[in-house]
């Protein structure tokens, strides 16, 4: 039998027009056999700090500080893994390719999905859904994995408060992109949680990572 990972993947600063520079779509996975123990220690990380809420970089602040270290913590101290595809969107040239903006984000998480799969197991992909076109885009995107992989048994959607793990993409890739593209204004419980995040990185969170480093994988792809 097959060993099988989930992959939870959520996005930042994706909107063409949105005045940010970086557009990010990341991912958490773990092994399928693993995701009812993560869960429910999660959910005891939560319990221990009186937090009931939905896990999300938005909603991050100096009260709930001792939360999302302890959080993100877990996290690095666990088999979870983080992957993040990065994009500098003033460099996004459509036109030379002659495709619109949807076929380039397609193009992004084959690139965030494509990396480093093993042909011997088999994964299953969760998106959490963002707007009504939420359907058509895990459509569109199962049909180019599978035309190009054998090993996506699943690809669809969720909504966030179903899955904490896909809670700690949203974070992590949160984190990630107001790293990036804010430069003033920052507030401090934020800063130092990135800070946290950025002593577990080989290389900071500005430049790639090397390309062995499966907990904390940054790909800032470079568009031709």
């Amino acid at each position: 039998m097959r060993k099988t990972f989930n992959i939870y993947c959520d996005e930042s600063c994706h909107i063409e027009h949105d005045h940010k520079a970086y557009m990010l779509v990341g991912s958490v996975s773990s092994a399928y056999n693993q995701v009812k123990r993560h869960t429910e220690r999660i959910k005891n990380i939560k319990q221990k700090h009186n937090f009931f809420g939905e896990i999300k970089w938005s909603n991050v602040a100096s009260s709930q500080y001792l939360f999302y270290k302890e959080l993100l913590e877990y996290f690095f101290d666990t088999d979870l893994r983080f992957r993040a595809v990065i994009v500098n969107k003033a460099k996004i040239n459509n036109d030379a390719f002659g495709q619109d903006y949807d076929t380039f984000y397609y193009k992004m998480y084959y690139y965030l999905l494509n990396h480093n799969k093993n042909s011997m197991y088999n994964y299953n992909v969760y998106l959490d859904i963002k707007d009504t076109l939420s359907a058509y885009k895990v459509n569109k995107l199962k049909d180019i994995l599978n035309t190009q992989f054998e090993v996506f048994r699943n690809v669809q959607n969720i909504r966030s408060h179903e899955s904490i793990i896909l809670q700690i993409a949203d974070l992590i890739t949160g984190a990630l992109a107001y790293n990036l593209n804010n430069h003033d204004k920052k507030v401090k419980a934020k800063t130092d949680l990135i800070n946290l995040i950025e002593k577990h990185a080989s290389k900071g969170l500005k430049e790639n990572s090397d390309y062995a480093d499966h907990k904390l994988n940054l790909f800032f792809i470079e568009l031709k």
